[in-house]
C-alpha cells in the first residue's frame, strides 16, 4: 500500500468514531461496533472510495455524490446522463478504473430509455470545489426485452482491464436468460470501450450476441473478484427462495430458469428441477429468500479473525451475511446486525480495513463496522 492511501486510511480511522456514536452487535468474532457516518442519501446504491479516503456514492433516483471523511454529501454531480429512475431501476452500480488515481475515470451503470434497458457509462470526475463528470459516453447498452425490475447491474474490473457487468432478467419472459441472442439474464464481458474481447466465449456465433461471458441468471446484484484465486464470484436473487452463490466461469450455464431451488411468488412451480446436465450448481443457496446485494471479499487485519470471509449484504432479510470458506466451498453462515433491521444494498472494504455498509431506504446512511473502539 502507497504511503498517500495509508495516511487516508489512517485519517478516516482516527477522525470517523470520535465524531459519531457507535452502536454495538454481537458477533462470533466479539462485539462489533456500527457507526453511522453519513445520513440524508435516497436509496444508496454503491459506494467506491477515492484515493484520498472520500467516497463516492450513488443515489438510485439519479444522483452521485461525493462524502467526505466527517460525513459530509456534496451537492449532486452534475454531467450524468438522464437516468430513468422507476421500479427497481435508477443509477444503480459504480466502479472506479483500476487507475483511477492516474485517469479519472470511472463506470456506471443505469437504467435509460423509458426504464426498460440497463446500460453502462464511462466519465472522468473533475474534482475541486464543484465536482463533476465530465467526457460522459455510453458504451453498452443490454439488448432484448426489457422490465422496471432485475437489473443486476453489478460492476468489477478484471486485473486484464476488461469489465464484467450483471444484467438481470427484468422479470420479463423467463426463458430469455437462455437465448444467447439477447442480453437477458446474462453476465457480460466489455472492453472499456464496451466492445466484445475477441477472447469471449460467444463471439463468432451468429446466434449470440458476443458480449456474453455466461448466462442463466436472474437477477444478480454481487459480483467480486476472489483475492486469493482470482475467481469470479456471483450471488442473485432466486424468486421466492433459491437465491444463489457462484462461481461464474467463461461460456458457463447457470441454469435459471430450467433448474433452481425456488417457487414463483404465487406458490407455483418454476423449475423442471434442481439439477441437469450442463447446468452449473449453486455453491451456496438460501430457502426462504434474503435479497443478496453487494459483496465483498474481506482481506484486512481490522477484523483479522474474519479475513477471507466473504460478506453480503441482504435486503429482504436486512442483515450482513457472512461466509466462511474453504477455497471454492462455502463451510458456515453467520447472520450479522439482525437487530440493526436495515436494508443493506452495499458491501465494501475501506482503507481503513473495516467494513463500509449502505443502507437502501430514502433515509439511507452510509455505516462503518469495525472492533469496538476502534
Amino acid at each position: 500500500m502507497n504511503r498517500p492511501i495509508v495516511l487516508a486510511a489512517a485519517a478516516l480511522l482516527a477522525m470517523v468514531p470520535a465524531r459519531l456514536q457507535a452502536q454495538t452487535f454481537p458477533s462470533s468474532a466479539g462485539p462489533v461496533a456500527v457507526t453511522t457516518v453519513a445520513r440524508g442519501l435516497v436509496d444508496p446504491w454503491s459506494l467506491a472510495f477515492l484515493p484520498d479516503g472520500r467516497m463516492l456514492v450513488t443515489e438510485k433516483p439519479g444522483r452521485m455524490r461525493i462524502v467526505t471523511r466527517d460525513g459530509t454529501l456534496s451537492p449532486p454531480l452534475a454531467g450524468l446522463p438522464a437516468v430513468h429512475a422507476g421500479g427497481q431501476g435508477g443509477l444503480l452500480d459504480l466502479r472506479l478504473d483500476r487507475d483511477h488515481a492516474s485517469n479519472q475515470v470511472l463506470y456506471f451503470c443505469y437504467s435509460r430509455d423509458g426504464g426498460g434497458t440497463a446500460a453502462v457509462a464511462r466519465a472522468r470526475l473533475v474534482d475541486g470545489a464543484t465536482p463533476r463528470l465530465d467526457d460522459v459516453k455510453v458504451i453498452f447498452t443490454q439488448q432484448g426485452p426489457g422490465g422496471a425490475n432485475n437489473y443486476g447491474c453489478r460492476i468489477v474490473q478484471a486485473p486484464d482491464g476488461n469489465l464484467f457487468v450483471t444484467l438481470g432478467d427484468h422479470f420479463g419472459p423467463r426463458d430469455q436468460a437462455q437465448n444467447l441472442a439477447n442480453h437477458i439474464g446474462k453476465i457480460v464481458r466489455i472492453r472499456t470501450d464496451g466492445s466484445a474481447p475477441p477472447d469471449n466465449p460467444f463471439v463468432g456465433r451468429r446466434d449470440a450476441k458476443p458480449e456474453i461471458w455466461a448466462y442463466g441468471v436472474r437477477n444478480p446484484q454481487g459480483l467480486a473478484f476472489d483475492p486469493a484465486s482470482g475467481k469470479l464470484w456471483e450471488n442473485e436473487h432466486g424468486p421466492r427462495g433459491g437465491d444463489e452463490v457462484n462461481i461464474i466461469e467463461k461460456g458457463r450455464n447457470y441454469g435459471w430458469p430450467v433448474i433452481g431451488y425456488g417457487i414463483d411468488y404465487n406458490g407455483a412451480k418454476i423449475h423442471q428441477s434442481t439439477h441437469k446436465d450442463g447446468m452449473e450448481q449453486p455453491l451456496w443457496h438460501w430457502v426462504p429468500s434474503i435479497a443478496p446485494s453487494g459483496m465483498a471479499f474481506y482481506t484486512g487485519d481490522l477484523l483479522a479473525s474474519w479475513k477471507g470471509n466473504l460478506f453480503i449484504g441482504a435486503l429482504a432479510a436486512r442483515l450482513l451475511v457472512r461466509l466462511e470458506r474453504d477455497g471454492d466451498k462455502i463451510t458456515k453462515e453467520e447472520r450479522l446486525l439482525t437487530d440493526l433491521r436495515e436494508r443493506i444494498r452495499d458491501v465494501r472494504q475501506g482503507p481503513d480495513g473495516a467494513l463500509w455498509l449502505l443502507t437502501d431506504n430514502p433515509a439511507g446512511r452510509i455505516l462503518r463496522l469495525a472492533p469496538v473502539n476502534r
